[in-house]
């Protein structure tokens, strides 16, 4: 048999197997940097006469610009621009160049530049080292990769998830589903994709158009599997085939979807070392690198506070579970009124106290995303309490913490021209109800019970069901945490009835006498507390001892029980002295504000209109909230 006789009857045998060969996408690196190009053919160009453009390569990047005229000066302008604004741009894009003027599409060439626009009466040649890109394309201004048959893709730029924020990365695959990103990057880490700002432009319709966001590992993504933060349960069960209403909500408004973010198991409060088995604690980025992250939204904060490259943040809060990675991360974040926002095909915890915050270092967009995610639920106000209360606020200037605390105090109490009044829980509720016992007692295994009972029918015995019939009776591994809390709930002789009970009680005395609703200011005061003074840091290498029920009642107990919000700004750092570095490291400095249920819209105009006033700023990402920074155990990659 000849040669020819072979191949034939080679590929005979290869086509009995049968596939569909479909691309994932590529990883390409340009200028040190590395990126992904999605899939999708995004629109063609002729490449006919530029063949030179892809030497050895498979694509060449060009940088597309749009104007109603184009010279030397406006492409100057343009690509100063896009260096400045955008993370993905870089000065490799400018190897060719697209211009798009009234919708009218150019020629480019390596020695010069001809444009003929609707608005030019003859060519006009502008010196430029620009390769010939032509053709019919409409397509937003930025950069992107041509293959050498003319298909034109998105660039991506791939960061390394440094501190262990993400479960997984994603990439929309279709209109309304997602699909775990196939792409790699040095770092020992997932890699995350993010597409260039300059793709997209905010409308009313589209106010988050662009903006970058990770989602906590309990809401469903259609296309991609739910962890809750244990193994068993994300490789048990296949991918979502619908998205959760809060993520959703957020796409809808444009937000880009980048992955899937860190949480303790079951949406448990864990520590890091201690706790954490399935997965381990995403890293906070602040002072030593090495404080924890607090829980359960861990991963949400840690990369609002990590990388500039991310926008914002989706996590929940049952019992504080945004408001302290908010704090001990120096982020803004919050749990808004209950029930504000609908949460199907999300794990629950309690669906007593369950709700969907936000994590970001930008107070504007918080308020942007809050509106997009909560819509008709949310109104904004831009009429102030003149009233604030104050639950154990310092007295004296004898730390840099305390001293930050007292001149914030001092700015909004100024700004808001308000009354500031002392407040105490403890003493007010026993003044109101002296027949009942102390607030401590009385709400003292509400938490517990509700977090343990509820979420026991809901999510712990259909699993255990659904495990044992896919594994011959076993069991899957639990963290200690939800093992212990589990337990609890099983041997309690109090009830779900019983707390809910104790909770309506609390509420009804809370929201008639402490943060009272008002027909002009929708509050009639503010409710202020410290949420961290950096004095106590939280170090990830220290054994505790074995976890409890969280019984009790605290400042976080607020919100919960009340249903009222409750919002973290960050306002500043202090500093301790770290065993991790033998240094002088800082750590954020934060405050909480509260206001009477319903009233979001009034607090997030209120922060909005303390920035624009300079009491509050934006928050810096790295090892500093207020300076930035090269996080202390890593290098930018």
């Amino acid at each position: 048999m000849g040669l020819r006789s072979l191949l034939v009857a080679s590929l005979a045998c290869c086509a009995v197997v049968s596939g569909k060969l479909s691309s994932t996408g590529f990883t390409v690196e340009l200028g040190g940097v590395s990126y992904f190009l999605p899939p999708k053919v995004v629109t063609t160009i002729a490449v006919d006469e530029c063949k030179s453009l892809f030497s050895d390569a498979m694509f060449a990047p060009f940088t597309v610009v749009q104007g109603t005229g184009v010279s030397a000066a406006d492409i100057t302008s343009a690509t100063a621009k896009y260096l400045e604004e955008d993370d993905v741009f870089q000065e490799g894009f400018l190897e060719g160049m697209f211009a798009i003027i009234n919708t009218s599409k150019h020629l480019l060439t390596h020695t010069a530049l001809y444009i003929s626009g609707a608005n030019q009466t003859s060519p006009l040649q502008i010196n430029t080292t620009a390769t010939i890109l032509t053709g019919s394309a409409i397509l937003p201004p930025g950069p992107y990769f041509l293959s050498a048959t003319g298909s034109v893709y998105e660039a991506w730029r791939l960061y390394a998830d440094t501190n262990g924020a993400f479960t997984e990365s994603a990439t929309a695959s279709s209109d309304d589903a997602y699909s775990v990103l196939p792409a790699g990057i040095v770092g020992q880490n997932l890699a995350i994709a993010v597409p260039s700002r300059l793709y997209y432009q905010k409308t009313a319709d589209k106010p988050l158009a662009g903006v970058r966001i990770g989602i906590k590992d309990i809401y469903d993504i259609k296309g991609l599997r739910t962890s809750n933060g244990n193994r068993a349960w994300y490789w048990l069960y296949p991918p979502a085939n619908a998205t959760a209403t809060p993520v959703q909500n957020l796409i809808d408004a444009g937000a880009i979807i980048v992955g899937k973010m860190i949480t303790s198991q079951f949406a448990n409060g864990e520590a890091a070392t201690a706790d954490w088995v399935s997965y381990h604690e995403a890293f906070n980025p602040r002072g030593d690198g090495y404080q924890d992250t607090s829980s359960s939204s861990s991963g949400g904060g840690a990369g609002a506070a990590a990388y500039e490259w991310l926008d914002i943040t989706l996590g929940s809060d049952t019992g504080g579970s945004v408001r302290n990675p908010a704090q001990v991360q120096g982020v803004y974040g919050n749990r808004p009124s209950h029930g504000i926002v609908s949460l199907e095909h999300t794990m629950p915890l309690s669906p007593a106290l369950d709700t969907s915050g936000l994590l970001t270092r930008d107070p504007v967009l918080f308020k942007a995303a809050a509106g997009a995610m909560y819509k008709e639920n949310i109104t904004f106000s831009t009429s102030f309490p003149s009233a604030i209360k104050t639950l154990g606020w310092p007295t004296a200037p004898d730390t840099i913490a305390n001293t930050l605390l007292i001149n914030f105090l001092g700015n909004v109490s100024s700004f808001l021209k308000a009354n500031v009044s002392t407040f105490n829980t403890t003493t007010a509720w026993a003044a109101s109800n002296p027949s009942n016992p102390s607030i401590a007692s009385f709400l003292n295994l509400t938490y517990p019970v509700l977090i343990t009972q509820q979420q026991t029918p809901l999510v712990r015995d259909p699993f255990y069901a659904d495990y044992a019939a896919a594994h011959d009776g076993r069991r899957p591994f639990i963290d200690p945490v939800p093992l212990v809390r589990w337990g609890f709930g099983d041997n309690t002789t109090e009830t779900v009835e019983r707390a809910i009970a104790n909770k309506t009680e609390f509420m009804s005395w809370f929201n008639s006498s402490v943060l009272v609703a008002d027909p002009v200011t929708c509050s009639d005061s503010l409710l202020l507390y410290v949420g961290t003074d950096a004095a106590d840091p939280d170090y990830r290498n220290v054994y505790l001892t074995d976890p409890k029920p969280p019984a009790g009642f605290g400042l976080n107990s607020l919100s919960g029980f009340s249903e009222a919000p409750d919002y973290v700004v960050p306002i500043g750092e202090a500093p301790y002295n770290s065993t991790i570095t033998g240094h002088e490291e800082f750590l954020p400095v934060a405050v909480n504000f509260m206001a009477a249920k319903g009233c979001d819209g009034m607090l997030l105009e209120l922060i909005v209109g303390l920035y624009e006033a300079g009491i509050l700023k934006k928050a810096m990402a790295g090892r500093s909230g207020v300076t930035g920074g090269e996080i202390l155990f890593k290098r930018d990659v």
